[in-house]
């Protein structure tokens, strides 16, 4: 005890830190730059509040307590039933309504942020529904975990200039103060699971007014309202600053400006936002929600005004509750397929302005040597380690997008031509296969990724085309002709028992991986699709099945009605899709452990991946391009009967029975990120989609190339990562070389023999195009390498096979001995070809 009496409060420093439901049923933030503050609410209160950036979270949640007579307690999250709405459609300033399932008070709140200043307001109103108001007794309960960080967190009882409020601030930085437009009866802080307020309360009905500084840990804040003095009604305000002053100063003016003066221009802010966008809207289903409204605000919201461009995927942390300060990124991260996507939902919608600043984030972001990270945070520092091919395609087709839309100023184009170009050459070095899947796993040949890689190829040709670069237009085009022929090579597989079950002739599988790999090839050795063994799981991977096959369509490179993709909708029909109350919505692959145990636990690492409301709007556009639209709009209403109480998507809903005591119901969300960013552009574009009676974002470059003019390749690629073992008689075998060399080669076992040297092209590699013609079928192309700049041969013999197949893949079981041979290096001492 210091000699004033104060106490440090036992326990310290606190439980674990953790975070709290992902489940939310609301997000907000003003419509200005000058409020970097985002809030998100679930169970009646609020949630993680983010400042001063939306990737950074500064509370676990803040709500209020209930005493009474005789040892009555009660917690408004945990024992009240909670409903939600918006103070208007499309304006993210909502109203809550807990009533005590006792049935004795209720506590309504109106939950804004104030549009000049980082601070988060609540007009608050106490009501007794058994007895009076003099009966009960009101507490506030706030858990800092300022900037990203349970832990290591202050927080102490305090006053700015006579307003006594509670404080608290951070290892990391920043402060944040709590103040009401009534006097404090008592306040005490203490640390979360021994000596916080919740635990006071519930077992003595006090609050320990000695315990005014807790250090370092895990702690909360606590505070009794007079409601005597107020009538049961307040405001509590909220303040955050880089200094607990600062935070304090701002709360104290937000008080003084009043809730009406708040509430009049938060609400201006975004209806003259929304007055901007396309009318979209349609009538409102079973929960009154105008959804589109709903998705609108998600995706303004989680793009800060104070940088613009750079949208997060969510204002939540999957299974947060099971989750502490170790887990630093959650969903509030940007990454860059996400926030394309995400970008093509506002061109949708008609938010031009925002699309345009996505591309600007994305060229800042850039690495210098044309990719983008995995995922980053706001300023672009990469969180994850991992690149993905389909996050280098993006941008290019979002640039395009823009450029077709008309929103491009005169030359504006040319600003972003660098971008674009080391995009493309990242593109050509890299690709096809991807780094990892769209679902962060596997690599390999995936039909999503080739899909965007593919188009992403062409609309860069369209725009060197407009730069008066018509080579390396050409040549991209050569490119994703090449890879387009060959997407059934690498990623259509036949004959398998699973075909043979489904009574289709083959299906496009969910991502053919590389057998080996070794730094120096790493795409070499592959195994057939239909034999290869698995990994670690029981499943080959040709049985492995996936709706992402569906980009295929949505990018427009395979025909709605193409047997094979009809062929491979049965097979995810019959392997993926759940019949819910809602409606079907579809697992992301057979054999996904990304998801709640059996039992419902959370996710922990491992688990079993549950239905993704996401998918049913990916296939609703499938059927838009089928010309089914009386289907597709079915499924927009089963997409937007997946939404929570408030209208926000969720990642992944539940799929099986009920079990109420951790809050999972068939149909309904689960624990995994709610809201899904991702899911709410989908939902604006399906919307758009039907409104206009065609896929909004299937780039039209594809459609005329591959479906309209019908154009095939003439040759087919080799390259270090990308070493193919045969190629169909007739075609041309280019070879692709990141220097200069001169191709030594023979296609009469190196009786005869030709030097050719290569050409370069402008995306670092150096090509040449060696001929076959149908009399050449059976024999082995051979060749290797001469590289001038090192005065040296490759030292190694190359050989691909000229069969008529063109295929990377073999039956091991039944393979031909020309065929096995052709794996091996020739030998340069017997057949005469290395010098």
């Amino acid at each position: 005890m210091s000699d004033d009496g104060e106490l440090i409060p036992p326990g310290g420093p606190g439980g674990p830190a953790r975070w709290t439901s992902s489940a939310k049923v609301g997000v907000g933030t003003a419509r200005t730059a000058a409020s970097r503050l985002w809030f998100t609410l679930s169970h009646g209160i609020l949630n993680e509040i983010y400042y001063p950036r939306v990737d950074t979270a500064c509370t676990r949640d803040f709500g209020f307590l209930v005493t009474g007579p005789d040892g009555y307690f009660a917690e408004e999250k945990r024992d009240a039933d909670h409903e939600v709405g918006v103070l208007e459609h499309g304006v993210p300033a909502y109203h809550l309504l807990n009533t005590a399932r006792d049935g004795r008070w209720r506590i309504q709140k109106q939950i804004l942020t104030d549009p000049r200043r980082e601070v988060l307001i609540q007009k608050v109103t106490f009501e007794a529904l058994i007895g009076d108001i003099s009966d009960y007794r009101l507490f506030a309960l706030l858990a800092p975990h300022l900037i990203n960080a349970g832990a290591d967190n202050t927080g102490w009882v305090g006053d700015y200039k006579g307003t006594s409020m509670l404080f608290a601030s951070g290892r990391r930085g920043q402060s944040l103060a709590l103040a009401c437009s009534v006097p404090w009866k008592a306040r005490s802080v203490g640390y979360v699971g021994t000596s916080d307020g919740w635990q006071q309360l519930s077992r003595h009905g006090e609050l320990e007014e000695r315990y005014r500084r807790a250090e370092s840990g895990n702690v909360a804040l606590s505070a009794e309202i007079d409601l005597a003095a107020c009538n049961g009604e307040m405001l509590v305000a909220l303040g955050f600053g880089a200094r607990p002053e600062e935070a304090g100063f701002r709360a104290v003016c937000s008080l003084q400006e009043g809730f009406e003066e708040l509430r009049r221009t938060y609400v201006q802010g975004w209806r003259n936002w929304q007055s901007t966008l396309m009318p979209l809207d349609h009538p409102q289903g079973r929960s009154n929600i105008n959804a589109y409204r709903a998705s609108t605000i998600v995706l303004a919201t989680h793009q800060p005004y104070s940088m613009p461009g750079a949208i997060i995927a969510s204002l939540s942390i999957p299974w947060g509750f099971n989750k502490g300060d170790e887990d630093l990124g959650g969903y509030h991260l940007v990454w860059p397929r996400d926030l394309v996507e995400n970008a093509g939902g506002l061109l949708a919608a008609g938010a031009y302005d925002e699309a345009k600043s996505v591309l600007g984030y994305l060229r800042a972001i850039q690495e210098a040597d044309g990719h983008w990270s995995q995922n980053v945070w706001l300023d672009g520092v990469p969180y994850w380690g991992g690149v993905q091919m389909d996050e280098c395609a993006f941008p290019i087709l979002l640039a395009d997008m823009i450029r077709r839309s008309g929103h491009f100023a005169h030359g504006e184009l040319d600003s972003y031509m660098d971008m674009i170009t080391r995009a493309a050459r990242f593109i050509v070095l890299n690709g096809p296969v991807t780094g990892q899947d769209r679902w962060e796993e596997d690599a390999g040949y995936s039909p999503f990724t080739l899909a965007a890689e593919i188009s992403a190829l062409l609309a860069a040709a369209d725009m060197m085309d407009l730069a008066g670069r018509k080579g390396d237009a050409r040549y991209l085009r050569e490119k994703a002709d090449a890879w387009n022929d060959s997407i059934e090579h690498w990623t259509f597989a036949t004959g398998t028992d699973l075909a043979d079950r489904l009574g289709v002739e083959g299906y496009y599988v969910r991502i053919a991986p590389p057998e080996t790999a070794d730094a120096a090839s790493p795409l070499d050795g592959f195994v057939p699709v239909k034999n290869r063994p698995p990994a670690d799981t029981d499943r080959p991977a040709a049985q492995l099945i996936s709706p992402d096959a569906l980009a295929l369509v949505r990018f427009g490179l395979r025909a709605p009605d193409d047997p094979r993709i009809l062929d491979t909708i049965k097979a995810i029909d019959a392997i993926l899709k759940v019949e819910l109350p809602q409606g079907p919505v579809w697992y992301r692959y057979n054999g996904d452990g990304y998801g709640e145990h059996e039992d419902g636990s959370p996710f922990d690492g491992t688990g079993i991946g549950r239905a993704w409301p996401l998918l049913t709007g990916e296939r609703a556009h499938y059927e838009i391009a089928a010309g089914n639209l009386v289907r597709a709009g079915q499924l927009l209403v089963t997409l937007e009967d997946s939404a929570g109480p408030g209208g926000l998507l969720p990642e992944q809903v539940w799929d099986q029975d009920d079990i109420p005591e951790r809050e999972l119901y068939k149909g309904r969300p689960s624990g995994s990120a709610m809201p899904l960013v991702w899911a709410h552009a989908e939902h604006i574009k399906l919307m758009r989609s039907l409104h206009d009676g065609k896929v909004f974002d299937t780039p039209p470059q594809t459609v005329q190339r591959y479906l309209v003019d019908k154009v095939t390749s003439p040759r087919r690629l080799w390259h270090f990562n990308q070493k193919l073992r045969s190629l169909p008689a007739g075609l041309a075998l280019r070879i692709e070389l990141p220097a200069p060399a001169v191709i030594h080669w023979s296609l009469d076992g190196w009786t005869t023999s030709q030097d050719t040297p290569t050409q370069p092209t402008s995306f670092g590699l150096h090509i040449v195009d060696l001929p076959t013609t149908l009399r050449h079928h059976g024999r082995h192309l051979r060749f290797t390498f001469f590289w001038p700049e090192a005065d040296k041969w490759e030292g190694e013999d190359y050989s691909v096979v000229v069969d008529g197949d063109g295929t990377l893949f073999h039956a091991a079981a039944d393979e031909p001995e020309v065929s096995r041979r052709v794996a091996e290096p020739a030998r340069s001492d017997v057949e005469g070809g290395q010098a």
